[in-house]
């Protein structure tokens, strides 16, 4: 899944449709999201010469004079539209992706006035709850989240405050860009910059697609187009993990012993040590798929069980035996509740209140965050950008490789001295690093 957003400053040369359609092309985007076209009518012709493809929909608000104008334009194999909302600020689109996502995606071009903004953030706000599918919304936002999205410009709080307060009601997420800091400058002097245009998604996109957002080269227009695409990348092995929550179950150890004295392995110690984790980790996903199965399924089976007894309480008394029902599913209830929460609380890997109650889809929106602002996209290597993947990879190894060995041995001073203080437990490995580099994931 590929959106593209970009403000082109008016749409009318040929030279700027030609580039238009080239960055389509080459970046291969499902969606384009155009701001101020500033054409009074766009045509299929129009259309058709900024967009590669054979297939085509689109929908256009006309600009105001030559101010304005907006356009998107979109795969129909991909984006099946079942609803629309529009004015000179805003396309609201819901629609169906890939036959099976209900979503809204919005393209934005807000205008340059505090006031005329803050409108169109309580306008967006009132039609979220006429279009509830999980949003997505791309383009102008011509305001800033904080300080440093800003370098020699005025400083606006206000506008600032108003910005933030609607991103937070509508339970957004902000990616953060790769491979540059802003998507505006003044073209003339090229001294004022600012991070204006962006996407903002609901907590939704982040399960469905593993985004990440990159800010294009600007050559046709004062501000830079932005895209955001799936990073379908493999990046290899991943490391072993395993969910906390799975540690709370009666038979965890048992198992967890069983397979770990049962595979037998020759070899020198490192190899034992990856082969053994390697079974470990195929087990423990069975043994998880078996003992817990779908966390989610089981939870609203529980509930609706829940709120059957609950009606029948309504009417009338219970008995002694469905009273006893009553508690053991209030009580598988809870233990699921608690069994998810525990599962997001790790991967936000927040320690929040000693594992309190907490919001799902909150820590859901923290770890999707943090994977994003922690993974290696790209790297700055002898001042050139490195994206390709074995290019980053080599780079990584690079850096490491001849690393003093020392470093190790203090890291793990400290986590001893940690564990005794904290009282807790913990396993510590030694292993030869010239032998295991490279083998033990």
């Amino acid at each position: 899944m590929k959106l593209l957003s970009w403000n082109i400053r008016g749409l009318g040369r040929p030279e700027k449709k030609k580039r238009i359609k080239a960055v389509i092309k080459e970046r291969k985007v499902d969606m384009v999201m155009l701001q101020e076209t500033k054409r009074a009518n766009i045509s299929n012709q129009c259309v058709k010469s900024i967009w590669p493809y054979d297939q085509v929909a689109y929908m256009n608000v006309d600009a105001d004079g030559s101010a304005g104008g907006l356009l998107c334009v979109w795969k129909p194999e991909v984006f099946s539209l079942a609803d629309c909302c529009c004015n000179r600020s805003f396309i609201i689109l819901s629609s169906t992706l890939f036959n099976s996502l209900n979503c809204v995606i919005v393209n934005v071009y807000a205008l340059n006035d505090v006031s005329a903004r803050r409108s169109l953030w309580v306008s967006l706000i009132n039609l979220k709850v006429v279009f509830p599918k999980p949003w997505c919304i791309g383009g102008d936002f011509n305001e800033i989240k904080s300080i440093d999205e800003r370098k020699v410009c005025i400083r606006r709080d206000k506008g600032m405050v108003d910005f933030c307060n609607f991103i937070s009601c509508l339970e957004l997420m902000d990616f953060p860009m790769l491979e540059r800091k802003f998507t505006w400058c003044n073209s003339l002097e090229g001294e004022r910059w600012s991070r204006l245009d962006r996407f903002l998604v609901g907590p939704e996109w982040l399960v469905w697609f593993r985004f990440k957002l990159w800010g294009l080269h600007r050559f046709i227009s004062n501000h830079c187009p932005i895209i955001l695409i799936e990073d379908d990348r493999n990046w290899g092995p991943k490391p072993f993990r395993f969910i906390n929550a799975g540690a709370s179950h009666p038979s965890f150890l048992n198992q967890v012993k069983k397979v770990w004295e049962g595979t037998q392995v020759d070899g020198w110690v490192g190899y034992k040590l990856k082969i053994k984790l390697q079974a470990l980790k195929q087990s423990l996903r069975q043994w998880n798929s078996e003992v817990f199965g779908n966390m989610d399924s089981k939870l609203k089976q529980a509930e609706e069980n829940l709120h059957a007894i609950d009606l029948i309480v309504e009417s009338r008394d219970l008995d002694e035996v469905e009273g006893k029902r009553r508690r053991e599913v209030w009580g598988e209830v809870w233990k699921l509740r608690k069994i998810m929460e525990r599962i997001w609380l790790q991967k936000s890997r927040l320690n929040w209140n000693l594992k309190g109650d907490k919001n799902t889809k909150f820590f859901h929106i923290i770890a999707t965050n943090k994977q994003n602002t922690n993974a290696i996209d790209s790297m700055s290597v002898n001042g050139e950008l490195v994206k390709e993947l074995l290019e980053v990879k080599e780079a990584v190894y690079d850096h490491f490789r001849g690393r003093n060995i020392l470093d190790g041995v203090l890291i793990a001073n400290e986590m001893v001295d940690w564990w005794k203080k904290s009282r807790g437990k913990g396993l510590i490995l030694k292993l030869d690093f010239q032998k295991a580099y490279d083998t033990v994931n």
